[in-house]
C-alpha cells in the first residue's frame, strides 16, 4: 500500500473533519427538531391541563356542597325511584309523625306540575303539641326526600296545650332539576 504524502493526509483530515461537521449539523438540526416538537407538545398538553384545570374548579365547590347537602338531608337523590318517591315520602312523613306524637288527619295528594318541576304537592292535618309539631317540621328535611314546605299553618285546638297544624308539602322531581344546563357563574 502507498504511503499518503503529508498534503494528502491533511486532504483526508480536512474531509473527514469537513463529514463529521456535516453529519453532527444534520443529525444535530434533526435531533434538536424533535426536541423542540416534544416541547411544544408538552407544553400544549401543559396548557391543556390548566385549562381542565380552570374548568373544574367551580365543580370542586358544587360537589362539597352537595356531599353537605346530601349529609344534612340524609338524601341519596341516585337511589330515588321515580315512580315510588311519592308513596315512600308520604309513609315517611307520616311514621316521623306518629314517632313524634303528632296525630295525622287526612292526608290528601295531587299531581304536581311539571312546569314548576314537582313530583306531588300533599296537603295534611294534624294536631299534637307545639313542640311535637316544631319537631316534625324541623324533621321534615331529614328523611330523605326531596320535599319542600310551601305552607304551614298553626290554628288553636280546643284541647288545651295542642295544636292544629295544616301543611302543604311539594315533592321536588329531581330528574327534571338534574336535566337542566348549570349557568355559567
Amino acid at each position: 500500500m502507498a504511503t499518503l504524502t503529508d498534503r494528502e493526509k491533511r486532504t483526508v483530515r480536512m474531509a473527514g473533519i469537513a463529514i463529521a461537521i456535516y453529519l453532527v449539523l444534520f443529525f444535530g438540526l434533526r435531533i434538536w427538531k424533535s426536541l423542540e416538537a416534544a416541547r411544544l407538545d408538552y407544553q400544549v398538553m401543559l396548557m391543556d391541563a390548566q385549562r381542565l384545570r380552570r374548568e373544574l374548579r367551580p365543580y370542586e365547590n358544587r360537589v362539597l356542597l352537595a356531599q353537605k347537602l346530601k349529609e344534612n338531608f340524609h338524601m341519596e337523590p341516585n337511589k330515588l325511584s321515580r315512580s315510588t318517591v311519592v308513596a315512600e315520602a308520604s309513609a315517611a312523613i307520616q311514621k316521623a309523625a306518629s314517632s313524634g306524637g303528632v296525630q295525622l288527619g287526612p292526608l290528601r295528594e295531587s299531581g304536581g306540575r311539571p312546569s314548576a318541576k314537582e313530583l306531588a304537592s300533599m296537603q295534611l292535618e294534624g294536631t299534637g303539641t307545639t313542640t311535637a309539631i316544631m319537631s316534625l317540621l324541623q324533621r321534615l328535611q331529614t328523611l330523605g326526600y326531596p320535599l319542600l314546605l310551601d305552607s304551614v299553618q298553626l290554628n288553636a285546638d280546643t284541647k288545651p296545650g295542642s295544636v292544629k297544624l295544616h301543611l302543604t308539602i311539594i315533592i321536588l322531581d329531581f330528574d327534571q332539576w338534574k336535566s337542566d344546563e348549570v349557568p355559567n357563574v
